[in-house]
């Protein structure tokens, strides 16, 4: 088995805001060298409307969560936000990360590249998840970046993580993708395919397997496929489940998700659409 990359495990609540310590019109401090145009302006003057409206997103969405956990019974701390920030500027992970967001969903390796390194270098507790298809072409910068890669689909893109792994000395935490609608023009693999597959991933190639991750059919009933997902976790002794996005976080916290992937509920609509990147996944 793998190492994982260091990096702890992020959960919902302990929002922190920043905002209460600054006094509007009031200079602050000189900000440090290497401090970003965001983190100046926060210093010195009160939050924009986009920074207050992010802030409160998360909130509702982290109180909402553990409301919906509490109600069957689990802990309020149970569930993982993951933000989804793929095609938001940079000043919207900004304002997330003053507000105490250090988990991230993105769906493109050389886009998460081209974010967040620097970011890190300032907020050194981000764990970053990887949430699109990922090409076996991209694997090793794959491993370098991401903390957790939630779309492992296919025998060869097992066979190549397990290689890169070797070589870099460390591996992601894994999920597979579970195409539990088996709908041919996505990826994942189907539920029947899944025992074969994990053996496969476990017994061949050494790769643990932290969890499961599903996107149900846009037509069908969103609760089916979340029970689905959460039933093929526990009948194999999967213990993390990532499903639900903006529109269901709820409802996928009620039927025993641990992790949900939520954009545009916290950063509003994207501002451009990257077509190579056709599924959603957040």
């Amino acid at each position: 088995m793998f190492p994982h990359s260091p990096g702890g495990r992020s959960r919902v609540l302990g929002l922190r805001t920043t905002w209460l310590d600054i006094t509007v019109g009031q200079p602050g401090p000189p900000a440090p060298s290497g401090t970003s145009r965001f983190q100046q302006m926060s210093q010195n003057s009160a939050p924009t409307d986009m920074q207050q409206d992010i802030a409160a997103n998360l909130a509702a969405i982290r109180s909402a969560i553990a409301t919906q956990a509490e109600s069957v019974g689990r802990p309020a701390d149970a569930v993982t936000l993951v933000a989804v920030s793929k095609v938001q500027p940079l000043e919207k992970l900004e304002a997330a990360l003053e507000a105490g967001q250090r988990v991230f969903g993105e769906n493109r390796v050389q886009e998460a590249k081209a974010k967040f390194p620097d970011l890190r270098e300032r907020y050194t507790d981000i764990e970053l998840h990887l949430i699109g298809p990922l090409q076996t072409n991209k694997v090793k910068e794959a491993v370098a970046l991401f903390d957790v890669i939630q779309t492992l689909d296919r025998p060869k893109l097992a066979a190549a993580l397990a290689e890169e792994g070797r070589r870099q000395g460390h591996l992601p935490r894994l999920f597979v993708e579970v195409n539990t609608g088996e709908e041919p023009q996505k990826a994942g693999v189907t539920p029947a395919e899944l025992p074969a597959f994990l053996a496969e991933c476990r017994d061949r190639h050494g790769l643990s397997i932290a969890g499961l991750m599903c996107i149900p059919p846009v037509d069908e009933e969103a609760s089916l496929h979340f029970a689905l997902l959460a039933e093929l976790a526990r009948r194999n002794n999967i213990p993390d489940i990532s499903m639900g996005m903006s529109g269901d976080y709820e409802l996928a916290t009620r039927l025993g998700a641990t992790h949900v992937r939520v954009g545009t509920a916290i950063f509003g609509e994207r501002v451009k659409h990257h077509p190579e990147s056709e599924e959603i996944h957040g």
